[in-house]
């Protein structure tokens, strides 16, 4: 019989080792979502605790010291793990004090065991003990109940409580109930040995609903990183729905935008336009009637053609020159003269220029390379360029003045427009590149925020400043290439 006990504990050692390995295969893969390791400490202990109980009578009588304490201690580390469920941790001296427990029964035990006839004191101890930290287990179950109402938690209630009746009933009957005399470990009556072996099943069973505690926990935490990433989908498709219509409606304002600056220079962009027609008209209208007549001669035909070719050439410049400018360019970025840029626009505003007596200084350096989309650069030069001059209509000095520069300031382009007008009132400086704001009387404040817009897509910047003596300057500078 002896043997046979031996047995059975060896077998519930291998079982709470596989138990243990696996625990800690889940607590090593799932630590960083919550999960303890008490749970593979106190099946470990358990292990070794069944394993040292199954040695004793071959190895030394010590064994059972080492496996009373362990399986005290295993009992005890499940308290810690129900205690963590709840969010509630013991300080450190509730936890120094704690410790102090098992120590005790440890060298109470070895003292015991070494006295004849105290396996009854021994046992007493023993089980009590677990009893005390199975009935604090249980308070700490239905607490977490309260709050997570599952099926394995009630099981758990269930298989602590039925632990509990079953080593008190062991107790009582060791101690009061029993008629054996010779009282030892592995050969007890059947009463109390059937006790036993239930107390080590529903053990067994606890560790198994634990395993499944944690399983169903892993479950649910992969089921929340599966609707995480799918929610995680939604919200990029949602935000790049969102940028697509961001872009469009960018879109929609820099049309506006080109719209507006058109009619504003409309005018002056038709009477331009008239001139060389109308002096072509009446070139043509002069040569018919010397052909009619037929006093057309060679030198006077060769001045009139070089007239109209003049005049065609200008026409052609200022409507390339808008082409350029108000059509709708690719959006890919590409290697550009800023000079050649510069140059378009100017030939656009050249009539404004004229007609309101604006005089333009240039300065701009040679080979001036930068990646950037020409057509919409183009309308922020415009821009630029275009609320300087109505800044300057509105001025009433004589000398009326834009400057114009571009050159290279390190490895980076600089490019600004300056005027001598009255500059920007210190009140809206602060908004000058927010949408809808604006100084001026008509407009819909579009031109210095798609300004901006398009500056810091290139990974560029601008900023305004005073002139000094009076003023406005606008700076745009553009990375290295």
């Amino acid at each position: 019989m002896e043997t046979a006990n031996q047995i059975f504990f060896i077998v519930f050692s291998l079982i709470g080792l596989g138990f243990f390995l696996s625990s800690l295969y889940q607590y090593r893969a799932n630590r960083t979502s919550g999960f303890s390791i008490y749970w593979p400490l106190s099946v470990g202990l358990f292990s070794l605790s069944s394993f040292s109980f199954g040695i004793a009578l071959w190895a030394h009588k010590f064994f059972l010291t080492i496996a009373n304490t362990t399986f005290i201690v295993s009992v005890f580390l499940l308290i810690f793990l129900y205690r963590s469920w709840n969010k509630r941790l013991f300080t450190k001296v509730q936890t120094l004090f704690l410790w102090i427990i098992p120590v005790f029964i440890f060298f109470f035990y070895d003292y015991l065991r070494v006295i004849p006839e105290t396996f009854k004191h021994r046992v007493a101890l023993i089980t009590i003990t677990q009893e005390l930290f199975l009935v604090w287990q249980i308070w700490e179950l239905i607490k977490y109940y309260k709050v997570e109402r599952t099926i394995v938690v009630k099981w758990l209630i269930f298989l602590t409580t039925f632990t509990l009746l079953g080593e008190t009933f062991r107790t009582l009957w060791i101690l009061f109930g029993s008629t054996q005399i010779n009282f030892f470990l592995y050969a007890q009556d059947a009463l109390a040995l059937t006790l036993l072996w239930i107390g080590y099943g529903s053990t067994i069973l606890i560790y198994v609903a634990l395993g499944s505690f944690y399983l169903e926990k892993q479950i649910k935490n992969e089921n929340e990183i599966v609707n995480a990433l799918k929610s995680t989908k939604e919200e990029n498709e949602k935000i790049s729905e969102l940028l697509k219509e961001k872009e469009r409606l960018i879109y929609g304002l820099m049309k506006a935008n080109k719209t507006a600056t058109t009619g504003a220079l409309s005018a002056s962009i038709a009477h331009e336009l008239n001139q060389p027609l109308g002096a072509s008209n009446l070139n043509i209208q002069f040569l018919k009637m010397k052909l009619e007549k037929g006093v057309l001669n060679p030198e006077l035909g060769k001045e009139i053609l070089n007239s109209l070719e003049e005049d065609n050439k200008r026409a052609a410049t200022i409507v390339k020159s808008l082409r350029s400018i108000f059509t709708e360019g690719k959006l890919s970025a590409q290697e550009t003269q800023l000079g050649d840029l510069i140059t378009k626009v100017l030939e656009v505003v050249k009539p404004e220029l004229k007609s309101k007596n604006i005089q333009i200084q240039l300065r701009i350096d040679q080979d001036l390379m930068i990646l950037v989309n020409s057509s919409e650069i183009e309308q922020v030069i415009l821009n630029l360029l275009t609320n300087a001059i109505q800044s300057l209509g509105n001025y009433g000095g004589l000398a009326r003045r834009i400057s114009v520069e571009a050159i290279k300031t390190g490895q980076s382009v600089q490019f600004s427009v300056a005027d001598n007008g009255s500059g920007v009132p210190q009140a809206f400086q602060s908004q000058l590149f927010e949408l809808l704001s604006t100084t001026k009387q008509t407009g819909m404040g579009l031109g210095l925020w798609l300004c901006k817009h398009i500056v810091t897509r290139c990974s560029g910047s601008i900023h305004y400043e005073d002139v000094v003596g009076g003023g406005a300057r606008f700076i745009v500078k553009f990375p290295p290439r």
